[in-house]
């Protein structure tokens, strides 16, 4: 399975919302530039996550987004939901239905374990603790002049 920009963008929005929102609602200009994605783009993946209760609009003119609930409450796979829908690699696994050897289909058997890992990998992430990584990984090094 690949995630698509909507997702990995998406995250990468809520991540810097996490890490910024603590003096106050966030422009999305300002999540925007740090983030390297294009407004247009960035507005497209709001709605989903206003809708989904992720984050809330502040309207005024110290307005902008925040976070609807902590950090610590919001799991990777509530955004990956919102964005993707399901994580299933094949129809079948969602919709057995849709196909006629459903019952009998070692194959599909392999691609419910597979979205089984997806979904218990996403579910044991939240953004905290994201957060928490995106600070380990820029610690600052020892400068030492001589």
């Amino acid at each position: 399975m690949k995630l698509s920009t909507r997702a990995r963008y998406g995250i990468r929005a809520l991540l810097d919302l996490a890490r910024n929102c603590d003096s106050g609602p966030v422009s999305l200009k300002d999540v925007a530039r740090r983030q390297e994605i294009s407004m247009s783009y960035l507005e497209h993946l709001i709605g989903p996550l206003v809708t989904g209760g992720l984050i809330r609009t502040v309207r005024g003119s110290k307005g902008g987004i925040v976070l609807a609930k902590p950090a610590d409450n919001i799991k990777l796979s509530d955004a990956v939901e919102l964005l993707e829908g399901s994580t299933a690699p094949v129809d079948c696994v969602d919709c057995p239905g849709n196909c006629q050897r459903s019952d009998n289909c070692v194959t599909r058997d392999v691609w419910i374990e597979l979205k089984s890992a997806i979904d218990g990998v996403l579910s044991s992430i939240t953004l905290q603790e994201l957060v928490e990584r995106q600070k380990a990984k820029h610690k600052p090094t020892n400068m030492f002049y001589i």
